[in-house]
């Protein structure tokens, strides 16, 4: 017999998630003496405390996060087990599961999400948007956007070029330098990456003076807005500082403009499978 069980565990995520006891226990239906007694009786058969307060939040210790990263896995296939047994019982799938890269265009993905609401409204997607810096520490899912596409189970497509366009503030030094510039002219200041992305086979960092990596695109892009260096970022995500004329594109000699390609990669899963056909379709219509 197991000390603790999948429902225990399961609650112990939703309370990360969420933060706290009491959302945890909104967002499970739930009493939250419930969510209490559950996650105190887990942690007491673990022998292990797998929680702490951080000012007004919930947060796991560091042997929490070890033990709910084993679990979660888990957690994943038994859904998959009983979304299988809904699509059995039913024909309907209840959930399915989405993995984006970040870089997708978000007003795209928006619609896209919206339009698959409309026609399957008792599915319930789950999407997790990742950037694609560690192919290891990448989570798998029924259908996934990503720049890579090898060591995947399941069939996959190129679906798009993002354009990642070299920027950095109208008031940047660069920008009062004689153009074109060259890579001497970059490397006395500091680049800014996203979380070491090095799916368009480039390595700015051997010539950069300094190197600054942040972990999401929208600090990358603030980070350059703040003029703490330049950096190449996805064009579609600053139109509207381009527009505004806040962000330049830096006048290269060349490299200015780089082209990273995503792919649709589905999970081998049955042909009448209408959900995942539905939102293989919206991905693949022109935008």
């Amino acid at each position: 017999m197991h000390k603790t069980t999948l429902e225990q565990w399961a609650l112990l995520e939703k309370v990360v998630e969420s933060g706290s006891f009491a959302k945890a226990a909104e967002a499970t239906c739930r009493s939250q003496s419930s969510v209490s007694y559950n996650l105190a009786l887990l942690q007491k058969r673990l022998g292990v405390a797998l929680l702490r307060p951080e000012g007004r939040r919930t947060v796991l210790t560091a042997a929490g996060e070890q033990l709910l990263a084993r679990v979660r896995p888990l957690l994943k296939a038994f859904w998959y087990v009983e979304a299988h047994a809904a699509l059995l019982t039913t024909g309907v799938r209840t959930r399915l599961d989405l993995v984006v890269d970040a870089i997708f265009p978000r007003g795209r993905l928006f619609t896209i999400l919206r339009q698959f609401q409309q026609q399957h409204p008792h599915t319930q997607v789950n999407l997790t948007e990742v950037l694609e810096s560690n192919a290891a520490e990448r989570p798998e899912a029924d259908v996934m956007v990503l720049t890579r596409r090898q060591d995947l189970t399941g069939r996959g497509e190129w679906l798009m070029n993002i354009d990642f366009v070299a920027v950095a503030h109208r008031d940047h030094p660069l920008h009062q330098q004689a153009a074109p510039l060259s890579g001497e002219d970059l490397a006395a200041y500091p680049l800014i990456r996203i979380a070491e992305r090095e799916s368009d086979g480039q390595d700015d960092s051997l010539d950069a003076a300094e190197c600054w990596t942040f972990s999401t695109i929208d600090a990358a892009a603030e980070a350059v807005i703040a003029q703490v260096g330049y950096g190449w970022l996805p064009e579609e995500r600053i139109a509207s500082q381009l527009a505004a004329g806040t962000l330049k594109i830096l006048p290269m000699t060349h490299g200015g403009r780089r082209a990273t390609p995503l792919h649709l990669i589905v999970k081998d899963l049955s042909s009448d499978d209408r959900q995942i056909q539905t939102l293989t379709r919206l991905f693949s219509m022109p935008a």
